[in-house]
């Protein structure tokens, strides 16, 4: 969700995150995988091309590229982090203090962490009543 206005280098930062939090718990299971692939096709090919799929040796470094950057870039990708511990229906320990971590260091108070938990689940009431038009 609006990864698009993300530059290249924001991109890719990102993108070790995702995969960090996917990686906190296990591997990612398929609902997370799914949700991946449909990150990766929002950030571009080229970006896809040039990422490499393992995690970042230093997490410290990658989350502090973000330190400095806007409130908004901060909003959009912790909304997308939120939306990946958020698409399964287990809230995993691991991932509550990471992503707790992560707001912490990116200065994201508990106002907006709530305002952005809402637009995830809102996003997936929408997807359930359209899958529920769309069956009947």
């Amino acid at each position: 969700m609006l990864l698009s206005v993300l530059n290249r280098k924001e991109k890719l930062k990102f993108l070790d995150l995702a995969m960090r939090m996917v990686s906190v718990d296990g591997s990612p299971n398929e609902v997370e995988q799914r949700l991946l692939n449909m990150m990766l096709a929002e950030v571009g090919d080229n970006i896809v091309a040039e990422y490499h799929f393992s995690l970042s040796k230093n997490l410290k470094q990658t989350t502090d590229y973000f330190i400095s950057s806007t409130a908004k870039v901060k909003n959009i990708i912790y909304l997308n982090l939120l939306k990946v511990a958020m698409s399964d229906d287990f809230y995993n320990t691991s991932e509550h203090l990471f992503l707790e971590e992560l707001r912490e260091k990116l200065n994201i108070d508990e106002t907006k962490k709530k305002q952005l938990m809402r637009l995830v689940y809102t996003e997936r009431d929408l997807r359930e009543r359209a899958k529920r038009v769309v069956g009947h």
